[in-house]
């Protein structure tokens, strides 16, 4: 027979380092997403308002649902590194610290540095629900997701006592940090739910500070369209001219509010193969990847969230970055971009052109 305690065991044992269970109901927290899309905060991400009814209701997703399973997985690992933004922050406290950095020093985040999460998350729901439906048999309805779902997965991971929506609206763990992979599985059954996560950030704001695009624009509440991670992975064709040179360290993703997070100093670490960073992405030069091929970097997209922005994104981030460049480094790297046949998409030849004049610098 499945119970809460048999489930959140198997979910350990498939390589899940949290499982807990939330009543499938509409949750409070829930009602401000309505208003969040409302105020523009959503941008370009229109799947959002298109499946908004069923992200504030999951009985719309399953009628018959009962109970949401929420598990997550640490992806952060002992060879990750700060982002380029926060390390330099700190070394600029030292001279000594600032000889240290690599003066073309870039960022991606660190949960696309390693195998797409989207497809080793999911392939382990999909055992877990396989395991279920053998347990329990004819009668078990469920369905899974792994971020592209219709299911606000910080909500549920939050009402299942995976930890709280912190100020930079991240999912934090006391125990084990923020740098966590969220799914769930929505099911029928009728589960005994966990006790939901308390709020422990307290009256810190670091995350608010670090922003460097001013993202966080108050305590718990994200503008999207301010956001490097958006700019950089969701926006497609060019960056509105204004916050294109807020991309100068960060060129896929970005982590700054989490790296500064108190929360994540003894953050847990995962020797998990699948997380491990991919060789030219751990710690990246821009001008390094700007020389890489297009077969190079379709080489690295292949299996890697990255695919997200494509190609051409990665490359227009890539000029806006090295616009940030000393002249002589910045000639180097944009010559590199020229040399390639993605130059020829439109936004990275805009981009190339914008960063040539220096305008980011």
């Amino acid at each position: 027979m499945l119970s809460r305690d048999s489930i959140v065991d198997r979910a350990r044992s498939l390589g899940f380092d949290l499982c807990g269970i939330a009543k499938a109901e509409r949750h409070p927290r829930l009602a401000r997403l309505a208003d969040w899309i409302a105020q523009g905060r959503a941008g370009t991400m229109t799947y959002l308002a298109e499946s908004m009814d069923e992200r504030l209701d999951p009985k719309l997703v399953l009628p018959t649902a009962r109970s949401v399973i929420s598990v997550g997985v640490i992806y952060n690992t002992a060879d990750d590194r700060p982002s380029a933004s926060a390390t330099r922050a700190t070394a600029d406290k030292s001279s000594e610290g600032a000889k240290a950095i690599v003066p073309d020093a870039v960022t991606i985040a660190r949960y696309a540095r390693g195998a797409d999460y989207h497809d080793v998350v999911q392939g382990r729901l999909r055992a877990l629900l396989q395991w279920m439906a053998d347990t329990h048999g004819p009668g078990l309805e469920a369905l899974s997701c792994v971020d592209a779902g219709p299911i606000q997965e910080r909500v549920f991971a939050e009402a299942a006592g995976l930890g709280w929506i912190g100020k930079n609206t991240c999912v934090i763990n006391p125990q084990l940090g923020s740098w966590l992979f969220l799914g769930e599985i929505l099911t029928n059954l009728e589960l005994e739910a966990d006790v939901p996560a308390l709020d422990q950030c307290g009256t810190c704001t670091r995350c608010l500070e670090a922003c460097p695009t001013g993202a966080i624009v108050q305590p718990y509440e994200l503008d999207a369209t301010r956001c490097l991670s958006y700019l950089t992975i969701e926006v497609k064709g060019e960056v509105e001219e204004p916050l294109r040179s807020a991309i100068r360290h960060e060129v896929y993703g970005c982590d700054i509010c989490q790296d500064v997070c108190p929360w994540n100093r003894r953050a847990a670490e995962s020797a998990d193969p699948a997380w491990q960073a991919r060789d030219p992405l751990a710690s990246p030069s821009l001008i390094e990847l700007c020389r890489m091929t297009d077969q190079a970097w379709r080489r690295v997209l292949k299996g890697s969230a990255m695919r997200r922005a494509g190609l051409r994104g990665i490359r227009r981030s890539l000029a806006y970055a090295a616009s940030h460049l000393p002249p002589v480094s910045r000639s180097e790297a944009l010559t590199a971009l020229r040399s390639h046949e993605s130059a020829a998409f439109s936004e990275v030849d805009a981009a190339v052109t914008w960063a040539d004049r220096g305008e980011g610098s």
